[in-house]
């Protein structure tokens, strides 16, 4: 089965809670604190095999979650972190954030690497809070929650070579007649569903030819097969246009030349400037002659190579000059511009960090922000200690001045995240 596209859910490991201990060591006076840190959770790391070809993989499995980090231990021991957790994709796949749209990666080189969902921190141990005023803090920090999102996996094919044109015109006879591939075969449009590839071997020279879904008028919008073919042509190096000389379903040669490049281009401007030869196809049936008299004075400037790919006329010589053409091309395939790791972020506050804003959900004030609702996170609040300092940060933050403006009074209920609590005045 090939599959290139897939929605998957992917979240980072939980940091691990920091402990609250003390010293009692007996000739220690006054032991002190001893609470080690939680270890840091796990990263959810997408890394390139050449062995896999499809994303069939992820239908089956479409949640990975990262491992969280140990938590802290007494007389300071620290908590490990955990390990990453490794996810195997086939190269060519871009992953892009379900929610944004952002491409967070594009993976096409063996061995590439890429963070997808952040491990979080480990949360401090009380020997962090100690200072002069407290110097036996009962406090210590749950651990960072991991970064979590739902990601959009899409497989672009790397093919050296990419054969386009409407259906039917003939470009799984072609595949089929210069490499050992077996694509189907059928006197009917969308026989091909899925990209077929096949290697030609030239002696010397070898490259990966890509039998591509027909195309037809509309495709960049999704119409027929639509995107699930355009996405695979972005690889390619060189694109080989193949059209049906012959005009055996009544259309004109030259208008079909015309629609797939404004098909191409519509989808990916790039894709104008992408190396192209133009194939007149079925040349030994009648009529085809003077179609391509008629397409050549259209189009001047267009160089043509005329085959038959059912009887073979004119496929090796054409094989050979799509071999001088990718000699010319970097071999590179084309990859997706990605923002740096330091200018991406899984969650993107409308408001600057420190902000929050109050909304009401009939009887309860909702305060939201993304410190506010981190600090309710890592707060352990079964620790009296703890909830005190929390207490004093959403203070010094201005939530309850901005809580008493709003009218909030002694037991009305107030919502952080999961928590709720009664607002002291």
């Amino acid at each position: 089965m090939f599959v290139d596209q897939v929605k998957v859910y992917v979240k980072g490991g939980d940091g691990g809670n920091g402990a609250v201990s003390f010293r009692r060591e007996k000739y220690v006076p006054l032991g002190g604190p001893a609470g080690g840190d939680g270890g840091q959770g796990g990263d959810v790391v997408f890394v390139v095999d050449e062995g896999l070809r499809t994303l069939v993989d992820f239908r089956y499995q479409r949640h990975f979650k990262a491992p969280r980090g140990e938590h802290g231990r007494n007389k300071s021991q620290h908590g490990a972190g955990a390990e990453d957790m490794i996810v195997r994709v086939p190269p060519g796949t871009t992953v892009i954030d379900d929610d944004t749209k952002e491409v967070i990666a594009d993976l096409v080189e063996q061995g590439q690497r890429a963070v997808i969902a952040k491990g979080g921190r480990g949360g401090r141990g009380n020997i962090r809070f100690a200072n002069s005023s407290n110097p036996a803090p009962h406090i210590s920090e749950n651990g960072e929650p991991g970064q979590e999102r739902y990601i959009v996996m899409e497989l672009k094919l790397i093919a050296d070579v990419g054969l386009v044109g409407y259906p039917s015109v003939g470009k799984s006879t072609l595949l089929s007649s210069v490499t050992a591939a077996k694509p189907k075969i059928a006197a009917y449009h969308f026989t091909t569903l899925t990209p077929n590839l096949g290697v030609v071997d030239l002696g010397e020279q070898s490259f990966v030819m890509a039998d591509l879904p027909g195309l037809i008028e509309g495709a960049h919008e999704g119409v027929g097969l639509g995107h699930q073919f355009l996405r695979h042509v972005e690889r390619t190096r060189l694109i080989v246009h193949v059209i049906d000389m012959a005009a055996v379903d009544g259309r004109d040669p030259y208008e079909d030349y015309l629609q797939i490049n404004r098909e191409l281009t519509m989808y990916n401007l790039k894709l104008e400037d992408r190396p192209q030869i133009v194939v007149a196809n079925k040349m030994e049936l009648p009529g085809a002659e003077e179609n391509l008299r008629i397409f050549k004075e259209k189009a001047p400037g267009v160089k043509v190579y005329e085959i038959s790919a059912a009887t073979r006329q004119g496929v090796q010589e054409l094989m050979y000059a799509i071999g001088d053409t990718l000699a010319t091309i970097p071999d590179k395939p084309a990859v997706e511009e990605v923002a740096e790791v330091e200018e991406r972020v899984v969650f993107r506050a409308e408001k600057e960090p420190e902000a929050f804003e109050i909304t009401r959900d009939n009887e309860v004030f909702v305060v939201s922000g993304e410190k506010i609702e981190k600090l309710v996170r890592m707060t352990n609040l079964n620790s009296y200690d703890a909830a005190q300092r929390f207490a004093r940060q959403m203070r010094s933050m201005g939530v309850d001045d901005a809580l008493r403006k709003l009218g909030a009074k002694d037991g009305d209920t107030v919502r952080i995240g999961k928590l709720e609590f009664d607002f002291v005045e």
